[in-house]
């Protein structure tokens, strides 16, 4: 029996816009509703970490309302507020927390305390935050501090967390807040919240201030494109396949994965339907023949988070596949090169390694074996699809990882995997 992936799909909402639909409405005094709100573990802790500061928020399904309070009217938390495995919970609260007169802690869990923190430390402590912490991990304590100062800040790292937490502090700061970014990363922050942007000698540049007005955000979130990699990347492989996805978005520093894969030689068609606030549309997939091509260089944050969807089609396409420049998928919520080497070996694939990539010959048969997912979620569900292309049985030794971004997964994939 040979599998194929046939039918239409909806995602939940995009998860790095529901973290800020849910985080920006929390800021601005007034009710905010949104639609398509996607409730997995990590935006799920964004709103108990909001809770726990005094934001009223009802979640019905995946319609979210928010009665916003300004910062200067959340309370002290009773506890620390616990991040879970969000990356993106810690950073960007972690932004208007410093700003505040009381005293409060983030912390999350074993994976999310091994993640680097000094980059949004140091660049807060430069605005005159007061911040505690350990080898500049998690636990982080915050302090009251002076009146806090904007600054200009050139990113030395490609983060939109980054970028999106000193924004966050600079609205409740004495001046200007400017964030200077050599490569552009995720813009969900500038959009949604409409900051001043500009572009200078190369530089894109996004301003913050207390003048800034946040606006009422209430939208339809458009779907999660990093969930939908996951069935673009099947549809592709396994002959026959032919699916739609629809209201998923479609922003410029996202959609990077469906630039490669025209490169690749994927027959996708994109049918754009909105605009504003934020890009969104329908994509029709139907399966190909690929060629590998080199990514390294501008394009790697756009696509950060389907690297190792990619290195999978990889083995199955022609020719050299090779990246480069993507040392940051080494502090995610594991060292995802390293995940994604040692695994495609335990499924027989030749890969070299690289400190910022790696490198596949293909196409290569995969045959069946025991993965890792070192609780990454990302890592677990790639490998989920890889056992669509087996004979042999692939194991994941804990898929239970797969709820901090997609829940559904398994649901979805059952509505439009079919057998012959």
């Amino acid at each position: 029996m040979k599998n194929k992936i046939e039918g239409v799909l909806s995602f939940s909402g995009d998860k790095s816009i529901s973290h800020r639909a849910a985080l920006f409405a929390g800021i601005r005094r007034g009710i905010s509703v949104f639609e398509n709100f996607n409730p997995n573990k990590d935006c799920m802790a964004t709103l108990f970490c909001l809770r726990s500061l005094g934001v009223e928020w009802q979640l019905e399904g995946h319609k979210l309302t928010v009665r916003g309070r300004h910062p200067n009217d959340w309370k002290k938390p009773d506890n620390h507020l616990d991040a879970r495995n969000s990356g993106t919970t810690t950073r960007l609260l972690s932004g208007i927390l410093a700003t505040r007169a009381f005293e409060s802690q983030i912390d999350g869990d074993i994976s999310l305390r091994q993640r680097p923190m000094g980059r949004i430390i140091d660049p807060l402590t430069e605005m005159g935050a007061k911040i505690k912490s350990s080898d500049k991990k998690l636990p982080l304590h915050f302090y009251p501090a002076p009146k806090m100062k904007g600054i200009n800040y050139r990113l030395p790292v490609a983060s939109a967390q980054v970028k999106s937490c000193i924004l966050l502090a600079g609205l409740f700061s004495d001046g200007p807040t400017r964030v200077i970014e050599k490569i552009p990363t995720r813009d969900h922050t500038e959009r949604m919240l409409r900051l001043p942007l500009y572009n200078r000698d190369g530089n894109r540049i996004i301003e913050s201030s207390a003048k800034q007005i946040i606006p009422d955000l209430s939208m339809t979130i458009p779907g999660d494109i990093s969930s939908a990699s996951f069935f673009i990347a099947a549809a592709l492989l396994l002959k026959g396949s032919a699916l739609t996805i629809k209201n998923v978005s479609l922003n410029p520093t996202r959609s990077g994965i469906l630039n490669i894969l025209k490169q690749m030689g994927a027959p996708i068609e994109i049918e754009e339907t909105n605009s504003f606030p934020e890009p969104s549309g329908n994509i029709f997939i139907k399966y190909s023949s690929l060629n590998n091509i080199r990514i390294q260089g501008a394009i790697i944050p756009n696509i950060i988070d389907e690297i190792p969807i990619l290195a999978l089609i990889a083995t199955q396409s022609e020719g050299r596949f090779e990246l480069r420049d993507a040392k940051e998928l080494r502090f995610k919520e594991s060292d995802r090169i390293r995940a994604i080497v040692d695994n495609l070996r335990q499924l027989g694939v030749n890969i070299d390694e690289y400190d910022d990539g790696f490198a596949i010959n293909g196409p290569q048969k995969l045959k069946g074996g025991r993965i890792e997912t070192h609780r990454d979620h990302r890592i677990a569900m790639t490998f989920a699809i890889a056992g669509l292309l087996t004979r042999s049985e692939i194991i994941l030794d804990d898929d239970s990882c797969i709820g901090v971004s997609f829940p559904g997964f398994y649901d979805a994939l059952k509505k439009v995997l079919t057998n012959e």
